[in-house]
């Protein structure tokens, strides 16, 4: 078939007559009573003939007299074209090449000389993140796990502590030398620090401000891999509205905005979205945001957070709700049935069943909220209604949905509820959820070719926990500090016996028992300073350590945290840099930037 492209419309349609009917002739043989057409077909912008749009037209004899133009009777064809002129390509980063935190951070990859570092030899990246794991909730961890498997303890290992690569993240936020969740997760995914409390927006924001929002938004690691053709993936076992998996797929002013009931009117009137809408709105709001991208959504969600997509209304509660109404929204929308017409072939979930049926070979979009808030800490588990998975059985599902394809994947685990142990003052359940963090990784370096995947495996922040005294080597990490050489609780100068990890600040004192939900510590009225500890048993799940300075809650640190790495451009982490600089890490193992440019395309 003859393609002729015409650039004048209206000169080209001159030349053309009796468009879609009879053109007067009898066709080539005059005797045979064979008439010729011609049809014509409009052409949208976009065609890929007629980028502009125009129309098509198709010409040919009537062999069968039927008066219609079959496709096999069809011997030219012509297209007429509107006037186009290609867009310039979009720098999807355009907005933060000029901070001047992102441009130290890129120049600091740029200076690294280091074995084996080819930019864009990953084909996945996966981020992992300990919410307030801290060195030393690393190390007392490491420990426990090796008590556990009845080693002294001092000698084991975490997964990630066998990485060959390790270094130090500098965590403060632009405005707060001790750091929150919100602006350490937006400098890892974005490459650029930010403030307290805000999420995916520069530090020109205003917290609180929604007219601020504007302009001041940042592009993440994410959303990249999105654009680029990448699977994604964000699993937590917070709320999945919490700030540290917001980070990677929400722009707010204010980390409390889960959903609009937390907003204020004149946020809401100003036009901006709750972080559960925004999730929910993430690709349409991603394609308005960036002219001439395709993509198809984040494949898979797991985490807690269920209320802030459901209404105030108790006939929208789901099989398992513990609360008498257990949505939050008060504009009357289902956000879980509205994610479910976006993508009808994906899967919405909200209990272990849900989630054992998952066939991850055919499944390509999954939604899965298993809590009305948090999730359950992992050592509490098995106390969930309708029963929830553990941190290691998402990511090895959310692995074999993402990895079906071909392009590679992106994915975010966060171990959420680390951070919220140590709010409550509990080192038991802060020590397990780290583990199972460690097991997740695992996990993860399982399914994965470490040629081609580059994992790492940080923190956002540390707490005030701290590991103290003079203990004997293999002493319970969880137990009573017990000096080399001897076999009783070492005395402190008062008299009492004290524990090895303690609490600078925080709620202080609780013997729980065996109540493995930390969160019950916050029911008891703050209890600081010494306790005779001789006769309680410390290393219990619901024994809360003592704390020095009375607070409601126990707080973040403002020390570095580890940031662990394996697998291609890994080589990249070593030595102690700003927090922003794992962006960048990542944006160069997998090429997120330039690829995501080149795969935008034209209108």
């Amino acid at each position: 078939m003859k393609h002729v492209k015409i650039a004048i419309l209206s000169v080209a349609i001159a030349g053309l007559s009796a468009c879609g009917g009879d053109d007067g002739n009898n066709g080539a043989d005059g005797n045979n009573g064979i008439s010729s057409l011609i049809t014509q077909t409009a052409l949208p912008a976009g065609d890929s003939n007629c980028p502009g749009g125009g129309a098509q037209f198709d010409s040919g004899p009537d062999s069968n007299n039927n008066s219609n133009l079959e496709s096999s009777e069809i011997i030219d064809t012509k297209f007429v074209c509107e006037p186009y002129t290609a867009p310039e390509s979009v720098d999807l980063i355009g907005n933060t090449r000029n901070n001047a935190w992102f441009k130290d951070a890129e120049a600091k990859i740029a200076d690294v000389t280091a074995p084996n570092l080819t930019r864009g030899a990953a084909k996945n990246v996966i981020l992992f993140v300990g919410d307030g794991m801290g060195i030393s909730t690393v190390t007392a961890a490491r420990i426990l796990e090796g008590q556990l498997n009845g080693k002294l303890g001092e000698e084991h290992n975490l997964s990630f502590d066998m990485f060959p690569y390790s270094g130090l993240a500098k965590t403060y936020n632009v405005d707060a030398q001790t750091p929150d969740s919100a602006g350490t997760m937006t400098a890892m995914m974005s490459g650029v620090k930010t403030d307290v409390g805000v999420i995916g927006v520069n530090e020109n924001i205003v917290r609180g401000d929604c007219a601020t929002v504007a302009g001041n938004e940042l592009v993440t690691a994410l959303e990249l891999a999105e654009i680029a053709g990448k699977s994604t993936g964000v699993l937590s076992t917070a709320r999945i509205t919490h700030a540290t998996p917001a980070a990677a797929y929400a722009k707010s002013a204010d980390r409390n905005w889960e959903d609009d009931g937390d907003m204020p009117t004149a946020a809401k009137i100003a036009g901006c979205e709750d972080i559960a809408l925004q999730l929910v709105n993430f690709e349409s709001n991603l394609e308005s945001r960036i002219g001439g991208i395709n993509v198809d959504g984040i494949d898979v969600v797991m985490g807690g957070g269920r209320r802030s997509f459901l209404p105030k209304d108790a006939a929208f509660n789901s099989p398992d709700a513990v609360s008498s109404v257990e949505g939050d929204r008060t504009d009357g929308r289902d956000l879980t049935t509205e994610w479910q017409t976006r993508y009808p072939q994906g899967n919405y979930i909200f209990d272990k069943t849900g989630f054992n049926a998952i066939d991850t070979e055919s499944t390509s979009k999954v939604l899965a909220l298993f809590n009305e808030s948090h999730m359950q800490y992992e050592a509490d588990r098995k106390n969930d209604v309708a029963g929830e998975p553990s941190l290691r059985d998402m990511t090895e599902k959310a692995i074999k949905v993402l990895d079906n394809n071909s392009n590679g994947f992106f994915l975010v685990v966060e171990s959420g509820r680390i951070d919220h142990a140590h709010h409550a003052g509990n080192a038991y359940n802060a020590l397990t959820d780290t583990v199972e963090l460690s097991e997740a990784v695992a996990k993860a370096v399982e399914l994965t070719n470490s040629d081609e995947t580059l994992i790492i495996v940080t923190a956002d922040h540390s707490h005030v926990f701290t590991i103290a005294g003079y203990p004997k080597r293999g002493n319970p990490i969880l137990g009573k500090v017990v000096n080399i050489g001897s076999t009783s609780p070492t005395l402190a100068a008062d008299g009492m016996p004290y524990t090895t990890v303690g609490y600078t600040n925080g709620l202080g004192f609780r013997d729980l028992g065996d109540e493995t939900d930390a969160d019950e510590g916050y029911n008891y009225a703050v209890d600081t300073g010494r306790q005779d500890l001789l006769l309680v048993d410390t290393q219990s799940p619901g024994f809360h350590q003592e704390a020095l300075v009375p607070l409601g809650s126990e707080t973040h640190a403002g020390e570095d945290v580890g940031v662990y790495a394996k697998g291609p451009s890994s080589a990249l982490v070593s030595g102690t840099n700003e927090q922003n600089l794992i962006f960048h890490v990542m944006n160069y193992a997998a090429d997120l930037v330039n690829k995501a440019n080149s795969n935008q395309l034209a209108p």
